[in-house]
C-alpha cells in the first residue's frame, strides 16, 4: 500500500496542466500534447523529456480513467480535509504516523486505511496502476529455438559448440520503431498512447491486450520504414558459443539466458534453446547415467572362465573377471566409466557379455568339439522343454 501513499501525495492534475474539474475530453487532450511532446522517441537521449513524459504517464493513468480519478480525487479531498488527524508530517512515507486524532495520542498504520479506501472502491485489478503504461514500452524478446549434433563422447564428457543463428531483431534501419527514418511520430489513437487495449472478457472481467495499431510503441508513423514496412523487425545472424555440460542426453533441450532475440525499447533478449542431438558411437550405448558395451567371448572363456580388457569412453581399458560357466548375456559393472552426473559423480560401465560361436572350425578344432559332446554324454538340454508341455 506504500505506493497509493505516494500517489496520494502527487498533484496529477497540475502535472497534466488541467484544473480539478476539467472533463476527460480535456485531460485527454492535454496527454496527448504532453506525451507527444516529451516522448522518448521524439526527443532521443532527453532525460528531462524521458522523465517528464513518465509523469504524465502516471497521472494519465490515474484521472485519464473513470472509476481511478473518482478513487483519487476521494483519497485527496481526505487528505486535504485533515481527515488523517492532521495531515502527514513529511509527506506520505506508507508507514505508520502517530499522535493523529485517536484518543491518547494513538498511532494508526497509514497502509491500512489506504486499504480500506481501494477494497470499497474495487481499485484492486485496476486502481492506482501507475505503471502500465511504462512497462508497455520495454518488450521481452522472442525465445529461439536451434539444433545442434554432437559427438556420442562430447555428449558424456560434454563440450563447446559454437553456431550460427539467424533470428528476429530490431530492423537496423529505423532501430525496431517501425518509421521512415527522418519522420516524427505522433501518440496512437486506437490505444492513446498506452501502447495497450483492454477487451471485455465476459462479465466484469477484461484484460490488457497489446495495441494492435502501434504494437505496443505507443506511437504511429505516417510513413512506414520501407525495409521493414512498419514492423519495427528485421534479421540479425550472429554467432554464439554455448556450453553442452556434461551427460546431457539425446534430444535434451540447453536454455540459455538472453541469447535469444534482442527485446524491443530497452526489453531483454529472449533465450535460446539448444535442442542437442547425440550422433551413435560405434561400440558404446547408454542407459541414463550409466553406458553400455557388448563385449564377445570365446566359448572356453565362458566355460572355463577368463579374464578380459575391454575398452572404456576416453579411458584406459578395464580387466573383467568371467567366472566359470559365464552364461552368454551376463552383464558385469565396472564402477564409476559411465557418463558425468549433474552433482560430479559418474555412472558405470555396463558390459553385456556375448559368447561367440566360431562359423568355421579347422580339423583340430572340430575334433575338440566332437570329444567334448561325447564328453557331455546324453544330457539335453532341452529336456525342460519337454516337461513343461507336459
Amino acid at each position: 500500500m506504500a505506493n497509493h501513499a505516494d500517489w496520494a501525495g502527487k498533484d496529477f492534475y497540475q502535472v497534466l496542466g488541467v484544473p480539478k474539474d476539467a472533463d476527460q475530453a480535456t485531460v485527454k487532450k492535454a496527454y496527448r500534447k504532453l506525451a507527444r511532446e516529451n516522448h522518448p522517441d521524439s526527443k532521443p537521449g532527453d532525460k528531462a523529456a524521458e522523465d517528464r513524459f513518465k509523469q504524465v504517464a502516471e497521472a494519465y493513468d490515474v484521472v485519464g480513467d473513470a472509476e481511478r480519478r473518482k478513487e483519487y480525487d476521494e483519497l485527496r479531498s481526505a487528505v486535504g480535509s485533515g481527515g488523517f488527524g492532521g495531515g502527514f508530517p513529511g509527506g506520505f512515507g506508507g508507514g505508520r504516523t502517530t499522535g493523529a486524532g485517536g484518543p491518547g495520542g494513538q498511532g494508526f498504520d497509514v497502509s491500512d486505511l489506504f486499504g480500506d479506501l481501494f477494497r470499497q472502491g474495487g481499485g484492486g485489478g485496476g486502481g492506482f496502476g501507475g505503471g502500465t503504461r511504462q512497462q508497455s514500452r520495454a518488450r521481452r524478446g522472442n525465445d529461439v529455438e536451434a539444433e545442434t549434433s554432437i559427438d556420442f563422447a562430447d555428449a558424456v564428457e560434454g563440450t563447446t559448440i559454437t553456431m550460427r543463428l539467424r533470428s528476429d531483431a530490431p530492423c537496423p534501419t529505423c532501430s525496431g520503431t517501425g518509421g521512415k527514418p527522418g519522420t516524427r511520430p505522433h501518440v496512437c489513437g486506437t490505444c492513446e498512447g498506452a501502447g495497450v487495449v483492454v477487451n471485455s472478457v465476459g462479465g466484469a472481467f477484461s484484460m490488457n491486450e497489446t495495441c494492435p495499431e502501434c504494437h505496443g510503441r505507443q506511437l504511429v508513423y505516417d510513413e512506414p520504414c520501407p525495409t521493414c514496412l512498419g514492423s519495427g523487425r528485421g534479421m540479425s545472424d550472429r554467432t554464439v558459443s554455448a556450453r553442452i555440460p556434461a551427460g546431457v542426453k539425446d534430444g535434451q533441450k540447453i536454455r540459455l539466458k538472453g541469447k535469444g532475440a534482442a527485446g524491443e525499447q530497452g526489453g531483454p533478449a529472449g533465450d535460446l534453446l539448444v535442442v542437442v542431438k547425440v550422433r551413435p558411437h560405434p561400440l558404446f550405448g547408454r542407459k541414463g547415467d550409466n553406458l553400455t558395451l557388448t563385449a564377445p567371448v570365446a566359448f572356453d572363456e565362458a566355460v572355463l572362465g577368463a579374464e578380459i580388457k575391454v575398452p572404456t569412453l576416453g579411458g584406459s581399458p578395464v580387466t573383467l573377471r568371467l567366472p566359470p560357466g559365464t552364461p552368454n548375456g551376463r552383464v558385469f559393472r565396472a564402477r564409476g566409466r559411465g557418463a558425468a552426473r549433474k552433482d560430479g559423480a559418474r555412472g558405470d560401465l555396463l558390459v553385456t557379455v556375448e559368447v561367440e560361436v566360431p562359423g568355421d572350425l579347422d580339423e583340430a578344432g572340430r575334433a575338440a568339439v566332437a570329444a567334448y559332446r561325447e564328453a557331455r554324454g546324453g544330457h539335453d538340454p532341452r529336456a525342460s522343454l519337454e516337461q513343461g508341455r507336459a
